[in-house]
């Protein structure tokens, strides 16, 4: 997407030092700003194809746990390297996963919540196609007063549609739901104008029952179904679980949790297909 139309100008709702940076290999990384209007939405496609057309769309989604524990980078490698999409959370932005982003990926963008000791850690999309849009959002914990972070990016699929792609960590630390829906509202907003095919998953820290109603209705406002896991070994917090994906104009092919010590969350594999809905 040109730079003209990605460094628009920043939206009244959207803090200034709210931003993404793009990891692309052989060249330097890059701050994204916020874009000013959803009009760029497909406006300047990059030189590139769209995301690959095979039978299936394969997507990994995983809290990592800022890279905290051993094996975190054989799970990636392992899970990760065939997957279309990698939806990640708590990535802490260092050489190395930068290293596995764009030696995969043809882009990776990060939005840093907070700036830890060496590396900014927040939500990041490893994509096999470079995004069309891209739009980094953050919402501050009002209790610990850090930050936690949301990124909406946009792909071009073989069949000419464009899907739209949430990559979310709510979150955590808050009385009530007034935080945590505030921070699905301008992700609503982003839905909103977008007409495509949607995925939109992370880890939605949905603990409290308050919480879990809060995100059905959000998730029923915007028209997206929950992929449904057979096994399921998702992390859980009083007995609910934190990890989701939701869709919609797409099919559900396949739906597994890998169980892994690499985080203290564990992956979630998912297989689209591309066509319209069943």
């Amino acid at each position: 997407m040109e730079a003209s139309l990605v460094k628009g100008v920043i939206s009244k709702n959207v803090r200034k030092n709210t931003y993404a940076m793009r990891y692309v290999a052989g060249q330097p990384a890059e701050r994204i700003l916020p874009p000013g209007s959803f009009a760029t939405i497909g406006q300047a496609l990059p030189p590139g194809e769209p995301l690959p057309s095979e039978a299936s769309l394969k997507v990994l989604v995983w809290n990592i746990f800022k890279q905290q524990r051993a094996e975190w980078l054989s799970v990636l490698q392992n899970f990760g390297k065939d997957a279309h999409l990698v939806l990640l959370q708590e990535a802490q932005a260092t050489p190395e996963l930068v290293k596995f982003a764009t030696s995969n990926y043809l882009a990776a963008d990060q939005v840093p919540a907070f700036v830890l000791p060496q590396h900014p850690s927040g939500v990041m999309t490893l994509s096999a196609a470079h995004p069309v849009y891209c739009c980094p959002l953050r919402e501050r914990e009002p209790i610990l007063r850090l930050s936690k972070s949301a990124l909406v990016t946009v792909y071009p699929l073989p069949d000419g549609r464009l899907l739209m792609v949430v990559n979310i960590h709510a979150v955590n630390f808050s009385l009530g739901v007034d935080v945590y829906s505030k921070q699905l509202g301008p992700i609503g907003d982003q839905i909103g104008h977008h007409t495509g095919p949607i995925i939109m998953a992370g880890d939605f820290n949905a603990w409290s029952r308050s919480r879990m109603n809060a995100l059905y209705r959000f998730a029923r406002e915007m028209a997206l179904r929950e992929v449904r896991f057979t096994d399921d070994h998702r992390r859980r917090a009083f007995g609910r679980p934190l990890d989701f994906v939701f869709y919609r104009g797409l099919n559900v092919t396949e739906a597994s949790v890998l169980v892994t010590r690499a985080s203290d969350h564990n992956p979630l594999l998912v297989e689209f297909r591309p066509g319209k809905p069943d």
